[in-house]
């Protein structure tokens, strides 16, 4: 995932839409997968949910290990 800020900053947060494309899966599994239904973290930006690209990674290599 290479989501680089036109300003060459790399972004943090991912929106659901971002997110769900990133892991080549449908926002409706997304929303199935994330906490507290699934396992997939997080965060509350005002009334926004987000997801923080480390922790997706982090998320993924955990599942990679458990299968």
């Amino acid at each position: 995932m290479n989501y680089d800020r036109q300003d060459g900053m790399e972004r943090l947060l991912l929106s659901a839409q971002e997110a769900a494309k990133a892991l080549g899966v449908s926002q409706r599994t997304l929303w199935g997968q994330t906490v507290p239904r699934g396992t997939i973290p997080f965060v509350r930006v005002g009334g926004r949910v987000l997801y923080p690209i480390d922790r997706l990674r982090r998320w993924i290599d955990e599942q990679a290990n458990v299968a």
